[in-house]
């Protein structure tokens, strides 16, 4: 019911997801980003907790391999369960349980996982991981906003489509982009949309945001202007 991509950039350190699904609220249960520590995309019969916990074991220290091992193995539900791990070191694993709906399954390579469940076919995830290896350099979170592209060209959920989400952690504790679209008839469409808004002058304001070098934020009154009353 999910396609996904899960990814880290060699270049900045960023990790991510993008994801798309034919249920509401995609972005609410599945993304699990966290910087400097790696970036989870739980799906299928959801278990936000394999993103919560699987964070925790990155963050001690654990690989993407000995996570998704330790995961599965702990969930009960395992046999409907599906996620995708890159650690911070740009490795990644996957895991798609014996009862996920077809067609499903899941891709990885060095710096990425796709995965996907409900799908019309294989091609979907393979698209993803085309796109991604091929967009190697280019600016990390519009790679993922092409595999998802790529993705839902390629087939997608065999469904149909109602929810899309983009998550991205860079340094801090919050998200550097953090785009929900939650009910929409083309939500990988809309989606670009907004990202191509974000692109437009929001990027400049979280700029000023506070960060852990400038704890009161680098505030511009007049690069804010143009989002203040008139």
């Amino acid at each position: 019911m999910t396609f996904s991509i899960a990814a880290r950039c060699p270049e900045t350190g960023m990790v991510g997801v993008a994801v798309s699904t034919a249920l509401l609220c995609v972005g609410q249960l599945c993304p699990f980003p966290r910087a400097g520590v790696g970036a989870i995309s739980t799906q299928s019969f959801v278990n936000p907790y394999l993103g919560i916990r699987g964070l925790d074991y990155l963050a001690e220290g654990m690989d993407a391999v000995a996570v998704r091992d330790r995961l599965a193995a702990e969930d009960d539900g395992r046999t409907l369960r599906q996620f995708s791990i890159v650690d911070r070191q740009g490795n990644s694993a996957a895991y798609t349980g014996a009862d996920c709906v077809l067609w499903c399954g899941h891709m990885t390579g060095d710096g990425y996982a796709v995965a996907g469940n409900m799908l019309v076919g294989e091609a979907t995830i393979a698209a993803m991981a085309e796109t991604f290896e091929a967009t190697a350099g280019e600016a990390f979170t519009e790679r993922l906003v092409r595999a998802l592209e790529a993705g839902q060209a390629a087939g997608g959920d065999r469904r149909g489509r109602q929810s899309a989400a983009l998550k991205v952690m860079d340094t801090e504790d919050y998200p550097t982009v953090d785009i929900r679209v939650d009910d929409h008839p083309d939500p990988v469409v809309e989606l670009r949309r907004v990202w191509g808004l974000y692109n437009q002058g929001f990027s400049e304001v979280l700029a000023m945001m506070p960060t852990k070098a400038h704890p009161a934020g680098l505030f511009d009154l007049e690069a804010l202007r143009p989002f203040l009353p008139k």
